[in-house]
């Protein structure tokens, strides 16, 4: 018979009590039981449109994949590239991993100690008055077995509070690659509006280049003055004045992109331009009360609630009995030889309880602590929900207004357009001073960039609808 079934079979009353024990305490657990806090959500967004004010069942934007949201397929090899090496994305996989480990830590207690355990000894005592010297060999082998029951639910409370803490990781990483989808394609439409500019530059520069060309012809055969070459040469400076600082930009752009994907400072390929990107002109928000159950770090900030709540019965069971179960078992002998023959088993089994009586008030404090925690991390909860309305509110009417100014600046620049060509026909004609083609020219560069920029608030704000949503975890 093994040392193992030596412990088995010592005392089977003692077992059946320490089941019955056990299986008492799997209906008591110190500490209040979750409950979801009453958050306050409105009927529909403030700054939605009145088409989404009418039916707010839509399915909403931040329901899509992030490749259905955005249609560049150079930006989508961008996220892929950066869901897979960015390195915010590896360190919140690495987190989760150490928050399984704590998990698993946490269950652990909840278990039985069980440790093996050999001794064998040579010893020879000398030889003394009226006794010869002795040569013995003492040897043991045996199971021990320790076991803190959980009666109060101390343990299951651990648990439980290291398994939200394992969700809140899990949420936590999502929103760090949702914001890294939203960062990804802000950037990248910042880099085309960037090649917008400096094609607009460029092009301002070869007409404006071929005007001097040309101004500079009539002023040899003193058709026009001086006067008219120098201010068509400062519209020539000017515009190649704004090349290098845009090339400078766009480089750095194309660094702090590829460090975005998790790669080396590189050069970004180009997809769709500027202008092209697709983008509805109105944007489906869905149900605020979806918002709760989609958004990551709404999630997060409720799992890191439940955990918090868990730890106030972790502290209220240090109020009650300790109570533990220690068993050894297995075989001792004189000698190695006769270890597993004869009379050499051994056993000893035991219960203890130990109760507080006197600790200071620390455990008092302990519970106060959790209780304050718990309460702090709600209102963290609530205040994430209201910032998120508020998110997507901002982002809604921005995205509203962005088309609005769009609009406006488009119209602007045709008219600067159409004033900078008639400045020119009037100047040809002899009717107007080249000062007038001057102011025209510049105004039309002017609306030409601010028209670009116009462009990428639009996308901007469209890229921040999806974000506020809680759209681009989805996998």
């Amino acid at each position: 018979m093994d040392a193992r079934h030596t412990v088995l079979r010592v005392s089977p009353s003692t077992l059946l009590r320490a089941s019955l024990l056990v299986a008492l305490s799997s209906g008591c657990v110190a500490g209040p039981n979750y409950k979801k806090p009453a958050v306050p959500a409105p009927s529909t967004y403030r700054g939605a449109s009145s088409e989404q004010a009418g039916t707010p069942d839509v399915a909403s934007f931040g329901d899509q994949k992030w490749w259905e949201a955005f249609q560049d397929d150079a930006l989508r090899d961008l996220i892929r590239s950066a869901l897979q090496q960015n390195y915010d994305v590896r360190i919140a996989a690495a987190r989760i991993l150490e928050a399984r480990a704590q998990l698993g830590i946490a269950r652990a207690d909840q278990l039985p100690e069980v440790n093996a355990a050999a001794f064998v000894l040579n010893e020879r005592l000398p030889r003394a008055a009226g006794r010869p010297a002795v040569d013995t060999s003492p040897a043991q082998v045996g199971l021990s077995l320790g076991w803190e029951l959980d009666f109060w639910g101390k343990f299951r409370r651990a648990t439980e509070s290291a398994r939200a803490n394992l969700l809140s990781e899990e949420w936590a990483q999502r929103q760090i690659v949702s914001s890294l989808v939203s960062d990804i394609a802000t950037a990248y439409f910042q880099l085309r509006e960037q090649d917008l500019e400096l094609q607009i530059s460029r092009d301002t520069l070869a007409s404006r280049q071929e005007s001097l060309r040309l101004i500079q012809i009539l002023a040899d055969r003193g058709a026009t003055s001086m006067l008219d070459v120098r201010q068509a040469e400062q519209l020539v400076f000017n515009a190649g004045a704004s090349i290098p600082d845009l090339e400078q930009r766009i480089e750095q752009q194309e660094n702090f992109i590829s460090i975005l994907a998790g790669k080396n400072p590189d050069g970004i390929v180009r997809g769709r331009k500027l202008v092209d990107q697709p983008h509805p002109p109105d944007v489906p928000a869905g149900l605020p009360s979806s918002l709760l159950e989609r958004r990551p770090d709404i999630l997060q900030a409720e799992q890191q609630l439940i955990a918090a709540n868990a730890q106030i019965g972790v502290a209220k069971a240090d109020f009650f009995p300790q109570i533990s179960l220690t068993a050894v078992g297995g075989y001792q002998s004189s000698a190695l030889t006769r270890l597993f023959s004869g009379p050499a088993g051994l056993w000893t089994f035991g219960a203890t309880a130990l109760q507080p009586v006197f600790e200071g008030g620390r455990i008092r404090n302990r519970v106060r602590f959790a209780e304050a925690r718990t309460q702090e991390v709600t209102f963290i909860y609530q205040r994430t929900v209201q910032q998120a309305f508020r998110e997507v509110s901002d982002a809604l009417v921005a995205y509203r207004k962005s088309q609005e100014v769009r609009s406006q600046q488009q119209q602007l620049t045709t008219a600067a357009e159409d004033a900078t060509r008639l400045s020119n026909m009037r100047y040809r004609g002899g009717a107007a001073s080249y000062l007038e083609v001057l102011d025209s020219d510049t105004r039309f560069f002017a609306a030409q960039l601010a028209l670009a920029q116009a462009e990428l608030r639009e996308l901007r704000s469209l890229v921040q609808i999806y974000r506020s949503l809680g759209g681009g975890w989805q996998q």
